[in-house]
């Protein structure tokens, strides 16, 4: 796992291991063999074929292990994935909660206590469950987990690095009885793999800081990508930060006041005892980055920095409780390794919970690395191997390369370039996903990246930290961009009652194979990494290139999802059933409105995103209709329409002349007038629990008389059925 923040200073910890590191030889427990066992594949960490061995691991030295579970039926779990995403399946944005999931498709209660009851016969003391059980967590010394699963540990140096680590010599094994249940087993070694990385422009003297910024403002891409024009600013809504270090909240406060942003304030959820925040290490540049480029794109987004300790076992019990928790539905990732240096077996069970992400909705956007196509150059692999990065290969992550982004005047767009070292190429380890098409997409495996946005330290970005200002670069701040940008995307998505994001390859690639991909992408056709070169469409240094953030937005909600609400299947399902509830499609449709109903002027604003309903407001006698045709399903004991509005009057009598009807069907459900004047938005709430089993037209018609205006503005309709 290696962040690909480009202003953090190289440096790897050498973990002491006493007398390991002497090559002194303690006994290990023997292997048992009483009953019949089968290895586990994928166990082995690749650095131990490169390095020298020491000697063995002392008997006594604690070890801390992650048992990952298998998943449940995995064939309906990937027909799951695809249909959720796919307009006009039934399951289409029908996203799972983590206790459907687990009930689904997770392992069971029983697999759990069998785990645990193997391992305290072992004598490992089980530390901890995963909320969605997918991990049983345990410790012990040396010959317990050695016994356990059949392994030697031996001390071994790595001559790339110049550093010692422990790991078992050949692959784990356990019981036959237990292999229909466990995946694999981490922390078997400690040999981590990543590895801070400084890179500044040519021009600036590394570690270099000033009392004021320069570098890419906010403004400057938020121009240059158009996100200053999808009318959302994140509202409403959650990002996950996957950490593994920490940050000063000064640093983020010094950035949002430079820059005028206003939103929750940034708060820290540990995983695995981890507490960065007191005293952050090399990778503070790295949060704080990550933290300050959502900001920049998404300011009212809410941020949970999520921080593991940096190894294995951390990485993969920070993946399952973010899904576990179900706090944030867009993660930013950072941090990686190359394929070939970590343990496939980890690598599938960060996976694991990367599909739970997908079938609850959560978009993951992954930096792509920072050393081309041979992400392998400052590790143990070497820069000879062709490698992508990990969790960016990925098929349930978005992984996000880099380019040079120029601007035109003070905010504009004016042209990209790949960047020469941005993360790209063919995974080792996964098989290309049914959606990865299109032209310059061969073969049978992933490649990466998806997509890309501005990285190249050369126009890098204005970063506050370590009390000071910075340029950085790097595909670390790509991630959270396209990160901020789903945030907007959500936000905009909910108030026009449609499913959130999720996963987002699907429908990314699903715009960029379409006739609107001109418009919706910028495509970046000129640069190169070491191994592959920036082309028409799709390529493996930029993937589809930068978003055009308006038109995608409009294209993913008028285009790939079919402007449509999901449909609604027999019994009742919760579901929200107002189509374009925020109106922010900028068309009626599903709608039907009278003469120039739907507005995105500023002088009645919106309650969320640009657009909203307003009805009157002519000063004149006049009559305005608004109207959807919904279906409640019979099985619902529940309907619950709710609706944000703002009566505004020149009015100064309170008797109520101008008046806002609601009507399901022929039947008054809700009356409102000028008397009910305020000076910003109400939610107003309507029973239609009534209407179960019926389709009805819901119409909004408000009249004025021609004696002073009243406007009734209407925005973010919704109708929940349970």
């Amino acid at each position: 796992m290696r962040h690909r923040s480009l202003a953090v200073a190289a440096a790897i910890a050498v973990l002491p291991l006493t007398a390991v590191s002497l090559g002194v030889s303690t006994a290990q427990a023997a292997t048992p063999h009483a009953a019949p066992r089968v290895a586990l594949p994928n166990t082995v960490n690749p650095a131990v074929a490169h390095s020298e061995k020491k000697g063995d691991v002392p008997a006594e030295q604690q070890i801390s292990v992650a048992v990952n579970l298998k998943l449940r039926n995995a064939a309906e779990l990937d027909r799951f994935l695809t249909a959720v995403t796919t307009p006009g399946a039934p399951e289409y944005g029908r996203y799972l909660t983590p206790e459907q999931f687990a009930a689904q498709f997770g392992p069971t209660e029983q697999d759990v206590q069998q785990v645990k009851a193997y391992l305290a016969a072992q004598g490992l003391t089980v530390s901890g469950v995963s909320a969605n059980r997918q991990v049983v967590n345990a410790h012990g010394t040396t010959a317990q987990v050695s016994q356990a699963f059949g392994t030697h540990e031996s001390a071994y140096v790595d001559p790339q690095q110049q550093r010692t680590f422990f790991a078992n010599d050949d692959a784990a094994s356990i019981p036959s009885d237990l292999a229909s249940v466990i995946q694999g087993v981490s922390g078997l070694d400690n040999h981590a793999v990543r590895k801070n990385h400084l890179s500044k422009p040519n021009s600036v003297t590394p570690n270099a800081a000033t009392s004021t910024p320069s570098g890419m403002t906010p403004a400057q891409y938020q121009g240059a990508y158009n996100l200053d024009k999808t009318g959302a600013d994140g509202t409403g809504t959650t990002v996950a930060l996957w950490e593994f270090d920490g940050y000063k909240s000064s640093d983020l406060t010094s950035y949002d006041a430079q820059y005028g942003l206003t939103g929750p304030a940034v708060s820290t959820v540990s995983v695995d005892g981890a507490s960065y925040d007191s005293a952050p290490g090399q990778g503070e540049g790295e949060v704080e980055l990550d933290s300050e480029i959502v900001r920049g794109a998404a300011p009212k987004a809410t941020q949970l920095v999520y921080e593991a300790p940096n190894n294995d076992q951390g990485e993969i019990d920070m993946a399952n409780k973010i899904v576990a928790d179900n706090k944030a539905t867009v993660i930013s990732i950072s941090w990686g390794s190359c394929e070939p240096d970590t343990t496939a077996a980890s690598m599938t069970a960060v996976d694991n919970a990367f599909k739970q992400a997908a079938a609850q909705g959560i978009s993951i956007f992954s930096a792509s690395g920072d050393d081309g196509s041979r992400d392998c150059t400052r590790s143990t692999s070497g820069a000879t191997v062709k490698s992508v990065d990990f969790p960016a290969s990925s098929p349930h992550n978005t992984g996000v390369g880099g380019t040079n982004l120029q601007v035109s005047g003070a905010n504009g767009y004016s042209s990209e370039s790949a960047w020469s070292t941005a993360g790209g190429g063919v995974s080792t380890v996964f098989g290309k996903p049914s959606w990865q098409t299109g032209t310059g997409i061969n073969g049978t495996m992933r490649t990466v990246p998806d997509v890309s946005s501005n990285a190249d330290p050369q126009s890098g970005f204005a970063v506050y930290t370590g009390g000071a200002w910075q340029v950085i670069g790097g595909t670390s701040a790509a991630a959270p961009l396209w990160s901020g940008y789903a945030a907007q995307f959500n936000q905009k998505a909910k108030a026009a009652g449609q499913p959130a994001l999720g996963e987002a390859s699907p429908k990314l690639y699903s715009v960029a194979n379409g006739a609107g991909y001109g418009s919706a992408f910028h495509d970046v056709t000129t640069g190169a990494n070491q191994d592959y070169s920036a082309g028409q469409g799709y390529d493996q240094v930029t993937g589809w290139g930068s978003p055009v953030a308006d038109a995608l937005t409009t294209a993913l909600l008028g285009g790939t999802t079919g402007g449509t609400t999901p449909p609604t299947t027999a019994g009742c399902t919760p579901a929200q059933l107002i189509g374009n509830g925020g109106f922010e499609t900028g068309t009626p449709a599903p709608w039907t409105a009278s003469g120039s109903v739907l507005d995105n002027g500023t002088s009645e604003p919106a309650h969320s995103g640009g657009w909203k309903a307003w009805l009157d407001g002519y000063g004149s006698a006049h009559t305005d209709t608004l109207t959807q045709t919904v279906t409640v399903p019979a099985g619902c004991k529940s309907a619950t329409l709710t609706f944000w509005l703002h009566v505004d009057t020149a009015k100064t009598d309170p008797t109520p002349t101008d008046t806002l009807t609601l009507q399901a069907g022929s039947t008054t459900v809700g009356t409102w007038s000028n008397a009910d004047a305020a000076s910003g938005y109400v939610q107003r709430t309507v029973d239609l629990s009534a209407y179960a089993g019926q389709t009805v037209d819901l119409t909004f018609t408000g009249t004025e008389d021609g004696n002073g205006q009243t406007s009734f503005v209407i925005d973010d309709v919704a109708l929940n059925v349970n």
